[in-house]
């Protein structure tokens, strides 16, 4: 199963609202930045344990670690959770900018560092959501291909 066909599944096994939440937010992030790499990471790690929700990320860029590797990763990231939908806007050197640019602005929402999380898209203002997006597209200059 290629990617696509994996984000479709996972997206279509999520219950009502939040299915169609999510696919209005893979097709708005996609219109941000048509043609990105995408990702789709099952939450799992080497040995099959689940660590984390599945999650859909979008675009790349370089991750440098202080032993001289670099890893790839993706800039934006979606997932569902018990309570809603998480956004995830990778790579933001100051940890605040996010609060402080869009926290007050975007409604229903719980800001941290990386997150944005919701519970439907109609609690939040989506201009200020795809602001968001946008800026972590845009805010990193470390781009792979």
């Amino acid at each position: 199963m290629n990617v696509q066909e994996q984000i479709k599944k996972y997206i279509a096994c999520q219950p009502e609202p939040k299915r169609s939440d999510m696919q209005e937010l893979h097709r708005i992030t996609l219109q941000v930045l048509p043609g990105c790499r995408l990702w789709f990471l099952d939450g799992k790690d080497s040995k099959g344990k689940t660590v984390s929700n599945p999650n859909i990320g979008y675009g790349s860029f370089a991750i440098k670690y202080a032993d001289g590797k670099t890893r790839e990763f993706y800039q934006i990231g979606m997932s569902a959770n018990t309570t809603g939908i998480s956004v995830y806007i990778m790579g933001i050197k100051d940890k605040n900018y996010l609060v402080k640019t869009y926290g007050k602005k975007l409604g229903k929402a719980r800001v941290t560092g990386y997150c944005i999380k919701f519970k439907t898209l109609k609690d939040i203002n989506m201009d200020v959501l795809e602001a968001a997006i946008r800026y972590g597209f845009e805010s990193r200059n470390e781009k792979v291909n």
